[in-house]
């Protein structure tokens, strides 16, 4: 990935972040996000203006990439420009605030670019159309022409955080399986892709069957599980090198199922042998591994507290697949489940308050989330089969997998308010989705 360097030009606040200590303008837009919101906010984005000649292809594209990701979100309605009376012909003209609030505008995003070779710059400002208030300061953002999609997603999510209160997650990317073939002989490799679809690169050549891909907390490394040698093995990759090996493997055993911690320094699995699936914790730098279950019972699909004190898995102990915590230092599990039907695949929400889960009951499957006692139990999705829930960055959103009588696996998406349900492009068939943090 190209880096992205940071200098500041002409007042504004040089890279992607604010200076610290910088306030927003105090203005009465703020989206509240909650089960309330039904009614998205509108707002208009204008390509960005070309400063140079070598700008015009980058423009237009850049504003696109923006208002695709705001509009997805499902809070926030673009005006499109067939119905846009104000023209931005200039960065540094002041705004004529009445143009858009003559059709209905609530927040404008104006920008800038300018290419020199394969340097691009790119400027932004937000407005309240409303209250004629800029929201917040300036941001530039300067790099490599071949990154110019990140910095799309970059203002994507300044916008978002100056909008909602909230972090964005618009820069980050999705490891998940890309599939081929036909159904009774799929091929399955290992993918990765920004989350909005685009520049996707296969990281395994589908050889061997592959599945839950797992990013690290850095996202500079991931965790999979092979059949490369017959049964299923635990594989780390550095994503960048495509280097990647065994970890956690003794003759006899089958590994599978792996999450990294919060620090990146260790791995959670389930490991089977004569008969038995329990859990184990792996040092990746030491190799040590501890034995955390120790029952009769088949114990998988952990995942760890964002504090990395706790893990949460799902476990058949007491008749049926229900969900468990337990803490990572080992101890007694405790039941957190108690619906009506089946639970499986807990993932720990990385705000730490929720744990997102596949439900099974009467035929049907869904995404639910959860608080930790159990309590405040949300279902979320209902299909023929939805699973796999892995969280967005900011913790707001849900991706998983979904699967329709006789039809391919898809990527979905939902925010934990259960509205907003769509559709995650990707190259053709595709399961177990795994969320990156945001990139560095």
């Amino acid at each position: 990935m190209t880096q992205l360097t940071r200098r500041p030009v002409l007042g504004l606040l040089a890279g992607f972040a604010f200076a610290p200590g910088a306030a927003l303008a105090q203005t009465p837009l703020r989206i509240e996000i909650t089960e309330g919101v039904i009614e998205p906010v509108p707002y208009a984005i204008p390509d960005f203006v070309p400063e140079n000649g070598a700008a015009g292809q980058y423009a237009q594209s850049i504003a696109r990439v923006i208002a695709n990701n705001l509009s997805g979100t499902g809070l926030l309605r673009e005006i499109p420009a067939s119905a846009q009376i104000g023209r931005i012909t200039s960065f540094e003209s002041p705004v004529q605030f009445s143009d858009w609030r003559a059709v209905n505008t609530r927040a404008l995003i104006t920008g800038a670019v300018r290419v020199n070779g394969n340097q691009i710059t790119v400027k932004f400002r937000l407005f309240d159309v409303v209250s004629g208030q800029q929201l917040g300061d300036g941001l530039q953002l300067d790099g490599n022409t071949d990154a110019w999609r990140r910095m799309a997603h970059r203002v994507s999510d300044q916008v978002y955080a100056r909008l909602t209160g909230e972090a964005g997650y618009f820069d980050s990317r999705v490891v998940f399986i890309a599939e081929s073939g036909p159904r009774d002989n799929r091929r399955k490799q290992v993918a990765i892709m920004d989350q909005d679809g685009e520049n996707i690169q296969y990281l395994t050549d589908g050889t061997a069957l592959a599945f839950a891909p797992r990013f690290s907390p850095t996202g500079d490394r991931i965790l999979f599980t092979s059949y490369d040698t017959g049964f299923p093995r635990v594989y780390l990759m550095d994503v960048s090198s495509r280097r990647r090996q065994v970890i956690g493997d003794q003759p006899g055993e089958m590994t599978f199922a792996p999450r990294f911690s919060p620090d990146g320094q260790s791995v959670v699995y389930s490991l089977s042998v004569n008969g038995r699936t329990d859990l184990y914790l792996l040092n990746l730098t030491s190799g040590q591994r501890w034995q955390l279950t120790a029952t009769e019972a088949i114990d998988t699909a952990p995942s760890f507290s964002p504090d990395g004190s706790r893990v949460a898995f799902e476990s058949d102990r007491s008749g049926n697949s229900q969900l468990y915590v337990m803490p990572v230092s080992g101890g007694a599990a405790e039941r957190i489940s108690f619906g009506q039907g089946r639970y499986s695949t807990p993932v720990w929400s990385p705000r730490g308050d929720l744990v997102a889960f596949t439900k099974s009951l009467s035929g049907r499957f869904h995404i639910g989330v959860m608080r930790l006692d159990g309590s405040n139990e949300r279902i979320l999705t209902s299909s023929y089969l939805d699973e796999g829930p892995t969280w967005s960055p900011n913790g707001r959103v849900i991706m998983f997998t979904r699967e329709e009588a006789g039809g391919d696996p898809t990527l979905m998406s939902v925010d934990i308010t259960g509205r907003n349900l769509r559709r995650v492009r990707s190259p053709g068939p595709a399961s177990d989705p795994s969320w990156s943090p945001l990139l560095p």
